[in-house]
C-alpha cells in the first residue's frame, strides 16, 4: 500500500521537477547597479545588485520570449532582447537587464528581430563583465512570428 502511494506522489511531482518558469522582462527588471572599479579594465563598471526574486531563478530553467540577435554577424554570439536591434541595449536606450546572453545546444535558423521563445537555464552573472548580467545555456528556441 505505501508503495502505490510512493508512486502515486513520484507521478504527480514529476511535473513541476521538469517545469521550467516563465519569465518576463519585467521580472528580470529586479536587478540594481551600483559602479565598481575594475582592476582588469581600469574603469568603473555598473554591477549588478539582484533582487531576491530573480535570484531565486539562478540555475532554474526558464523560459522567455524576446527578440532574437546575432550581435556577432557570424551566428557565434546570440542575444535574446526585450527590444529588436535598433533600440537594443546596444544601440538604443535599454539597460542591460534587457538582454540575455544565449548559448544554443545547437545553432539557431532564427534571423536578427524575429520573435522567438526560449527555454534553458539562466545563471546570474554578477562579476564576468565579458559577458552579459543574465546567460542562459543549454537552449532551445522556437520561432513565434
Amino acid at each position: 500500500m505505501i508503495k502505490n502511494w510512493l508512486i502515486v506522489l513520484a507521478l504527480l511531482a514529476a511535473p513541476s521537477i521538469f517545469a521550467q518558469t516563465k519569465l518576463t522582462w519585467s521580472d528580470l527588471a529586479d536587478v540594481d547597479f551600483q559602479p565598481e572599479y575594475n582592476e582588469k579594465y581600469d574603469v568603473h563598471f555598473l554591477m549588478p545588485k539582484f533582487g531576491e526574486k530573480i535570484k531565486s531563478f539562478n540555475g532554474k530553467k526558464i523560459e522567455v520570449t524576446g527578440y532574437f540577435l546575432d550581435i556577432s554577424g557570424t551566428g557565434e554570439v546570440f542575444l535574446i532582447s526585450a527590444n529588436p536591434m535598433a533600440s537594443c541595449f546596444f544601440c538604443g536606450g535599454a539597460g542591460p537587464e534587457s538582454i540575455i546572453e544565449v548559448t544554443f545546444k545547437e545553432k539557431p535558423p532564427f534571423k536578427t528581430d524575429q520573435v522567438v521563445q526560449v527555454t534553458g537555464v539562466l545563471k546570474l552573472n554578477r562579476d564576468d563583465v565579458d559577458h552579459c548580467n543574465y546567460i542562459m545555456s543549454e537552449v532551445t528556441g522556437k520561432l513565434v512570428n
